[in-house]
């Protein structure tokens, strides 16, 4: 990291008090809404205040910045936009799927981002909680914990759509108590 002295900082505020008004608007005009051209214009002055020195034209520089960092933003955010309709996809019934198999996505899909990661990644893809934990950067207990959470949630979305009659059939239900959270990672 490039030296955080007082003459690195004070170039950086000026340059902020001039130009951050400006530079929102500027987001608000490639598209972002106001608090994503806020956060665009944070990011650009962290990088800014990286710098070992202030580059031969400030403002010139953070605006090419800006604008590089506010359609970096649209363009993942578009990927984003089409990650999530191709996930509805994901979850829409095909024709041969039998309305237990309709409900049991459908309790897949309602489940919390992180709930869903680790339990399609543990039965589906059927990594370990270690591996899960590396993947995901967290602990393999937290990685088992919300196993076990999503778990529940689905045993509670299925007993809901499917009573007494689900348990009698034996279902996913007894197939997820198999899973053993941490005993076999």
């Amino acid at each position: 990291m490039a030296d955080q002295g007082p003459q690195n900082i004070r170039w950086c505020e000026a340059l902020y008090e001039a130009r951050a008004p400006g530079l929102i608007l500027y987001g608000r005009a490639l598209g972002l809404s106001a608090t994503e051209s806020e956060d665009v214009l944070q990011e650009v002055f962290v990088t800014l205040l990286q710098l070992a020195a202030p580059p031969a034209d400030p403002a010139g520089y953070c605006v090419r910045c800006f604008r590089n960092r506010a359609l970096n933003y649209r363009r993942s955010l578009w990927r984003r936009v089409a990650r999530e309709f191709e996930f509805q996809r994901w979850f829409e019934p095909a024709s041969g799927e039998s309305p237990r198999e309709q409900a049991a996505m459908r309790c897949l899909a309602d489940l919390p981002t992180e709930q869903r990661e680790v339990i399609v990644l543990k039965i589906w893809n059927e990594h370990t909680f270690d591996e899960i934990g590396e993947l995901l950067e967290i602990s393999p207990n937290t990685a088992a914990g919300r196993f076990r959470y999503g778990i529940q949630k689905l045993r509670h979305c299925m007993r809901g759509n499917y009573d007494e009659r689900w348990e009698s059939t034996g279902g996913v239900v007894a197939d997820l108590d198999a899973a053993s959270p941490l005993a076999e990672s």
